[in-house]
């Protein structure tokens, strides 16, 4: 209690006149006993104050961030140092990134190249497909020439002109029989066989040359089925290089999204707002991010501190979600600053029998700060009657804290145990009782029995 209020007795002594306490015996010349002292007085009051317990805990942030390189590379440019704040989204740092745009360049290149690749093969491949449409239409011109169907194997017996050749044949085949009987039986002359004879012979070698042509025709179908079965085993190499032409493309897209990415890494922007409390990063240096604990900097955000608070054990059943708090630090031990517990750990500490509980306090201002050690009074239901006086009343004497209460034109020192403050009131929880005048001027001149005039 004696840190919170370290401050009200210097509060105190300026408020009063020349010859307070802060004039030394050195700085007088012929030290005059003082008999009577004027003051200035209040009277202490009753106010309903909510009741509280006190616990201690430590400020810390809402959000902090080490800000680390994801990728290597020589700093060109640092816009922060310690203390900066910085807004989520700003530049912290460039690094070097002048390889990464010569190989995006390249990539670049690479891809146009790729591009007309595919161009080319897909020009290559249609050209295919029209060869194999040709290759099929010949084949079918042959086919119905033919009288075949798909799947059918070409007999050349049944060419027509080998039918027609071989029925001719087989006619003169059995009239030549026939002359032959009648040569013998003396029914028709030499000469007539023989022109039958003939006639047959002739048919031979044009039933053989009608044969050869169908057989002509027959590897005709062979050679368009080749075509057909050619042209599609091209189409399939020129689909195949389109396909090898597009993953190409695709592999260098992929590379030129690396590149650009590389590129903005480069620049390596603030996850969060907040205030900079460590600067590791320099112009000129070679950052790497494999290297152990590589950062550039670490960022907090101090807009909402985190309390964590250390609660009594007897006391952790007066602890809730969204119950008010107040904290005083001894950096303004004339402050409060208020928050609200937000999260309640589920288990006690083993060795200090204390729960840790978190508040987290809006810090307007930004006067707090995180590491800070504070004073927590946690607010309960009820509100009780308690003493007020005047915060300028209180005189604090290394761990010793009185007022002096007026009575009877006769200062009284009281030994007092203060309580919580309240704008320039504070509560007397010992020492002083409700409607006493209490000395709130030249405290420092005051002793107890001395003689004072209001």
């Amino acid at each position: 209690m004696v840190i919170l209020f370290s401050g009200i007795f210097s509060v105190a002594c300026r408020s009063g006149a020349p010859g307070n306490s802060s004039v030394s015996s050195s700085n007088a010349a012929s030290p005059t006993p003082v008999t009577e002292v004027s003051v200035k007085t209040e009277v202490a009051i009753v106010r309903k104050m909510p009741t509280y317990f006190e616990a201690t805990g430590s400020l810390a942030s809402d959000a902090q961030t080490d800000v680390a390189p994801v990728i290597g590379g020589r700093v060109i440019e640092v816009n922060f140092d310690v203390g900066s704040y910085v807004q989520k989204g700003s530049v912290l740092v460039r690094l070097d990134d002048s390889d990464a745009r010569i190989r995006l360049d390249q990539a670049q290149r690479q891809v146009e190249q790729a591009v007309a690749q595919v161009e080319q093969a897909k020009a290559v491949a249609k050209q295919a497909d029209t060869g194999i449409s040709q290759a099929r239409a010949n084949l079918r011109q042959t086919q119905a020439r033919l009288g075949v169907k798909d799947g059918e194997t070409f007999d050349i017996e049944r060419y027509s002109q080998v039918r027609v050749v071989k029925a001719q044949l087989d006619l003169a085949e059995k009239e030549l029989t026939r002359f032959e009987k009648l040569l013998a039986s003396g029914d028709v002359s030499r000469s007539a066989y023989d022109l039958r004879k003939s006639q047959r012979d002739a048919l031979i070698p044009q039933l053989d040359e009608a044969r050869s042509i169908a057989a002509i025709a027959v590897r005709t179908i062979s050679t368009a089925e080749e075509g057909v079965r050619a042209a599609q085993a091209q189409a399939e190499t020129a689909r195949a290089s389109v396909s090898t032409a597009q993953k190409a493309v695709e592999t260098t897209r992929v590379q030129i999204d690396q590149v650009r990415k590389a590129i903005n890494d480069a620049v390596i922007l603030a996850p969060i707002s907040g205030y900079v409390s460590e600067r590791v990063a320099d112009v000129g240096e070679y950052v790497n991010p494999s290297a152990p604990n590589t950062k550039i900097c670490t960022i907090l955000r101090t807009s909402v501190l985190r309390m964590k608070i250390d609660v009594p054990e007897q006391n952790i059943g007066q602890v809730r979600i969204g119950q008010s708090i107040s904290l005083q630090t001894s950096a303004y031990p004339d402050r409060n600053f208020a928050g609200a517990v937000a999260r309640i750990a589920p288990n006690l500490n083993a060795q200090s029998r204390t729960l840790t509980v978190e508040a987290e306090v809006e810090n307007g201002g930004g006067l707090l700060k995180p590491g800070q050690f504070a004073t927590v009074r946690i607010a309960q239901g009820k509100s009780t009657p308690t003493v007020m006086i005047p915060a300028n009343a209180v005189r604090t004497d290394g761990e010793i804290t009185k007022v002096f209460v007026i009575r009877e034109e006769r200062a009284e020192e009281r030994i007092v145990k203060l309580g919580v403050l309240e704008g320039d009131m504070i509560a007397i929880d010992q020492g002083v009782n409700v409607d006493e005048k209490v000395a709130t001027t030249n405290l420092g001149l005051l002793s107890d029995g001395m003689a004072v005039k209001e």
